[in-house]
């Protein structure tokens, strides 16, 4: 797979077809050729858990500030 987004197991059972497929533009979005190999949900999932695991889930920068003791957090606005 390319430069494509690896959408998460989530996205990929949201983007179903009423039918319970899924479109050729929609695998195509995702990497994946058509018609699609056996196993191709399976190759996404893996590649997904594998990018989470490389992924920080807060940078220093985003994690939230402690409060300093004898305020509330309602204070600080």
């Amino acid at each position: 797979m390319s430069e494509t987004r690896i959408p998460s197991p989530t996205e990929i059972e949201a983007r179903r077809t009423p039918a319970g497929g899924w479109t050729k533009a929609q695998l195509a979005q995702w990497g994946v050729p058509w018609p699609p190999s056996k196993g191709w949900r399976q190759k996404l999932v893996r590649e997904w858990k594998e990018q989470q695991a490389y992924t920080p889930e807060l940078s220093e920068f985003r994690k939230p500030m402690p409060v300093p003791d004898g305020m509330v957090q309602g204070d600080l606005f």
